[in-house]
């Protein structure tokens, strides 16, 4: 890849996308890094206030799904490579609203490929359409095994669905046009800057305030954790090493049940806190579980680390502890979060940009 790149990054204002935003625009100053979010309800300016000023960053203001909106801004920047992070992300929310999960995810993917497409069909040469999935894809797993970049297709939730939808048309657009394209699928991220409605930052805050902590079923759900600043890692590195129509799983190799992450955790809040030992874990409340709930997910993370020579740089309990750092010293930005008053940064923001 050349040192001069115009790279759009969907989705980054959100909770990865910021993390991935912030990583290239410091890192590659002869990029120029635009940034493309609908600025929903996780997506906050705020994350980006240190890179905002930079002269090779671009906010635009803009919703995926609007065909006419992105389909001017490919033509009009000629963006070579797209990192695409936009989505609906919440599997509860799925399930309640499985419609707009559909339209962000499945709708709005095609609208970027087909832009890019136009924009670039036949000269593919340096361009790449890099899409960032899940491992909520590959459905379940039982006690043992891993998700593999192999591993069958078996999505079980409005939201792994939508994903899982939106990953075969990367492929077919690949396959059909000549795409140049990438895929990773991650586990369960985690990090500063997280919106509140996912269980570590959710569970910080309501320790913080002394409020019941929910734990679906039994509290013996699995899940693989990655540390966000390690994950913007991998997907830079994907994005200038990775081959051409390969996918590679982005996992950490540290899958907790719910119920022992979620005393990991109120064990160091307690200790950060100045609270006795145990006192936290007496928050903790068992609630009916929620429907298709898949019991575990695993990932197998050996080929980027084999092929790309990645692997996270943290352990999960001080990617953990850093987290929870991060969250009582940004009390401000955890308040104006969880008030809605983080609206208020946009409407006397300079970067935004009505769209039709």
């Amino acid at each position: 890849m050349g040192d001069s790149k115009k790279i759009l990054i969907t989705g980054g204002a959100g909770f990865i996308g910021s993390h991935v935003v912030r990583r290239f625009v410091n890192k590659y100053p002869d990029y120029h890094i635009y940034n493309l979010d609908a600025l929903t309800y996780a997506g906050n300016l705020e994350n980006l206030k240190d890179v905002e000023h930079k002269d090779n960053y671009t906010f635009l203001h803009g919703d995926i799904t609007h065909e006419k909106y992105i389909n001017s801004i490919f033509d009009n920047y000629k963006f070579d490579n797209v990192i695409h992070l936009a989505a609906e992300s919440h599997v509860d929310r799925s399930i309640t609203d499985p419609l707009a999960f559909a339209k962000t995810n499945v709708l709005g993917t095609m609208v970027l490929l087909n832009a890019f497409k136009t924009l670039w069909l036949n000269n593919w040469e340096g361009k790449r359409f890099y899409h960032i999935s899940t491992d909520e894809v590959y459905g379940s797993l039982g006690e043992t095994g891993l998700f593999e970049e192999t591993t069958p297709y078996h999505p079980n939730s409005p939201y792994s669905a939508s994903k899982a939808s939106s990953d075969h048309f990367v492929r077919a657009y690949g396959e059909t046009y000549g795409m140049a394209y990438v895929i990773s699928n991650c586990s369960n991220n985690y990090g500063p800057n997280q919106f509140p409605e996912k269980i570590i930052p959710l569970f910080i805050n309501n320790i913080i305030n002394n409020k019941p902590l929910p734990i679906y079923g039994d509290g013996d759900y699995t899940r693989d954790w990655l540390y966000v600043k390690d994950h913007a890692i991998a997907i830079d590195l994907i994005l200038h090493k990775g081959k051409n129509h390969e996918t590679y799983n982005i996992g950490a190799f540290n899958d907790y049940k719910n119920i022992d992450l979620v005393r990991l955790l109120c064990k160091q809040m307690d200790e950060k806190l100045g609270r006795s030992s145990g006192s936290s874990e007496k928050l903790i409340k068992f609630v009916k579980d929620r429907l298709g709930h898949d019991f575990r997910y695993a990932i197998d993370s050996s080929k980027i680390n084999k092929e790309l020579g990645w692997s996270p740089a943290l352990t999960f309990e001080a990617g953990l502890s850093n987290t929870i750092d991060w969250y009582l010293e940004n009390k401000t930005w955890l308040n104006k979060i969880t008030s809605g008053d983080y609206k208020n940064y946009y409407i006397n923001n300079q970067y935004m940009r009505a769209y039709e």
